[in-house]
């Protein structure tokens, strides 16, 4: 089956998930088919769905007609055979219990067509296990959903042990058409990326608190405010539900071993319900207390250690049992569970080897299996880290964030060497985030164009194919032991945006994915930008509470007008696609995909080849004249003078003449 062959969609299960997967389908524009064994049920999750609509398109992030347009495209059933019978994909999302699932596939496999896809939207359970009740395992596969799916990027797409490739593929290109981002799970292994992740942590801080090593404070100040997580672990654990944790432990446990063992700090929390937030207390009190009120100075070095290598110690699992490599699971567990950086940058950054001691103490002090790490933890460690063993380019610069590579371009014979200087945000793992230190890499980068002639044009990507920038990486700011003041840290991004604009040869953006925040300001100084349709665009940064700082809030109104640039940046919305800022005249070209690079290379390559002298006065002009037209002109008038007595005007007339290809020196 192809993407294109997919229309209906059933999804089984009206509750949370369900009709929130439900209404993410209708809005791509497929006819889903909602089904519970109840009226009620399937009635109050359409009705939540209508609900949802309606909330979007009084917030303007959809039209009316766009909201009643798939309103209408979901049908609420409960008869199985009217759901399933002519469905292409049936998304499962019934409660978490292994026999409630079997026992639904039962059903399906009665009256479900040949060619349909079974996706369940389990958070843990076997992928494998489930789709041996089916007779059709290949087809079969998971497609996790996060809470809420309306707002939730992530879609973890998973293989059972029968999984076909084909499956795979088709489920991650249906999330992408959903507007989702897709992050592959190789292998049917226990809580999957992020849940893998999240679990054994928050457990791990009910055991440190339970030995009497720190409090509940002591553990969430280090979280959040050290670590630089969205929440405390505790914090977390009363949002998600300390069943849902319990539960999913439970499982682990039984698939895994007793290193998996729930804390009895937590069981007793499961046992007196006191399941957090919808219960009313948990580790906090929501009802009399003050509920999760985290204290911003108890962070405690041991706890901060303690917890990340728990971190590394499950990153290693996945990395080497081949779940996922070190870039998808902090892709996931950014987008997932809202990271500020991948559990393997995080402990990159502290130091591998050290987490590894630090596991081997533990299990010596205690004999807990809980810290027996994978023997790949140790390889990683040896190589510098998750991501230190990754082969540097042979023609990079000896950068950090970002890789400058110099691009031959093809030219005549006979003619002189030109090149591109590419220029990639090397992130993917933290979708191509901006940081301080990026921005001073940036700046050298800069520094080597305008130094070496042969560099004609300057192309600006990010690594990966999900973001070109997804903004500036303002929480690790903002969390920093030594926090940049705010004034120099938004001087900071203008002075070195503002030398990228300058850059006397032409610049382009490739712009593939997230253009967000920073990133979207980062493009606004190049000089041409070429996107390819996946991408979106905005500037969240009223959201936060901020506006945009490097130079946003005066050339975006400069390139669209300020009436476009006003409604960008006061609605902070983040869905603005390649063809609206096509048609905004923020994007030159929109192109397929696959095609993003070679396009923005060959534009690149294009310019390179023209007048240096003449490229840099016309930016110079315009730059000039952008707030004082005549100041423009007379620069303008200068540069004409100037340019009409070179050499580079004699090898244009010359070549003009003969039909020929000029070969400008900048002379």
């Amino acid at each position: 089956m192809q993407l294109e062959d997919i229309e209906t969609i059933a999804v089984l299960g009206a509750g949370n998930m369900g009709h929130g997967i439900a209404e993410v389908a209708a809005l791509a524009g497929y006819e889903v088919r909602l089904r519970d064994i109840k009226e009620e049920f399937v009635q109050s999750g359409y009705e939540d769905i209508v609900w949802s609509l309606e909330k979007l398109a009084e917030k303007e992030q959809i039209s009316e007609e766009e909201a009643q347009d798939a309103e209408d495209r979901v049908t609420p059933l409960v008869d199985m055979e009217e759901a399933v019978g002519s469905a292409d994909v049936i998304i499962e999302a019934v409660p978490e219990k292994m026999e409630i699932k079997q026992d639904v596939y039962g059903e399906v496999e009665e009256y479900a067509p040949d060619h349909a896809i079974f996706a369940t939207n389990t958070s843990s359970l076997s992928i494998t296990d489930l789709s041996e009740v089916s007779e059709r395992p290949e087809q079969f596969c998971g497609m996790h959903f996060f809470n809420p799916p309306i707002r939730m990027q992530l879609v973890e797409v998973i293989y059972g042990e029968h999984t076909d490739d084909e499956t795979i593929e088709v489920i991650e290109e249906l999330a992408e058409d959903f507007g989702k981002s897709p992050v592959r799970v190789r292998k049917d292994s226990p809580g999957f990326i992020v849940n893998r992740i999240l679990v054994p942590l928050m457990n791990e801080a009910c055991w440190i608190v339970e030995e009497g090593e720190a409090t509940i404070e002591e553990v969430d100040s280090t979280t959040k405010y050290d670590v630089g997580l969205p929440m405390g672990a505790f914090e977390l654990g009363d949002q998600v539900g300390n069943d849902i944790t319990y539960h999913v432990l439970e499982y682990m446990n039984e698939v895994e071993g007793e290193e998996y063992a729930p804390c009895p700090m937590l069981e007793e929390k499961v046992e007196n319900e006191e399941l957090g937030k919808k219960t009313g207390k948990g580790f906090y009190d929501y009802e009399d207390g003050d509920g999760a009120d985290v204290p911003t100075d108890e962070i405690r070095e041991d706890v901060k250690e303690r917890l990340l290598a728990t971190m590394a110690k499950e990153v290693a699992y996945l990395v080497g049992d081949d779940v996922a490599p070190a870039a998808d699971v902090d892709e996931a567990t950014m987008l997932g569970a809202g990271f500020p950086d991948g559990p393997a940058s995080l402990c990159d950054d502290y130091g591998l080897q050290t987490l590894a001691d630090t596991l081997d103490e533990l299990h010596d002090e205690t004999g807990e299996a809980r810290y027996d790490a994978h023997d790949y933890l140790y390889k990683a460690a040896d190589e510098g880290g998750f991501y230190g063993g990754a082969d540097e380019d042979e023609d990079a610069e000896n950068f950090d964030l970002i890789e400058f590579e110099r691009r031959d371009i093809d030219v005549p014979e006979g003619h002189s060497e030109k090149q591109v200087a590419h220029i990639t945000i090397d992130r993917a793992h933290r979708m191509n985030t901006i940081s301080l230190e990026l921005l001073a890499e940036l700046d050298e980068a800069i520094d080597i164009v305008e130094d070496e002639d042969q560099l004609r044009s300057i192309l600006v990507t990010g690594d990966g194919d999900k973001a070109f920038s997804a903004g500036a990486d303002v929480q690790a700011m903002a969390t920093s032991a030594d926090p940049l003041d705010a004034i120099d840290l938004s001087r900071t991004g203008q002075q070195t945006f503002g030398r990228l604009e300058e850059c006397p040869v032409p610049v382009v953006a490739g712009i593939d994915g997230y253009c967000y925040g920073g990133g979207m300001e980062l493009s606004m100084c190049t000089d041409i930008r070429i996107a390819s349709q996946r991408s979106s665009f905005g500037q969240p940064e009223h959201n936060l509470g901020l506006i945009p700082g490097w130079g946003g809030t005066q050339r975006l109104a400069n390139l669209i007008g300020e009436s476009r640039a006003k409604e960008i940046i006061l609605t902070a919305d983040q869905d603005y696609s390649a063809e609206d800022m096509q048609e905004y005249g923020f994007v030159s070209e929109v192109v397929d995909n696959d095609e993003l690079e070679d396009r923005a290379f060959e534009l690149a390559a294009e310019l390179a080849q023209g007048p240096p002298l003449a490229n840099e006065f016309s930016k110079k002009a315009m730059l000039k004249g952008r707030d004082d037209t005549e100041a423009g002109l007379e620069v303008e008038a200068q540069a004409f003078g100037h340019l009409i007595g070179t050499d580079d005007i004699m090898e244009g007339m010359t070549a003009f003449m003969g039909d020929g290809e000029p070969d400008f020196e900048g002379e």
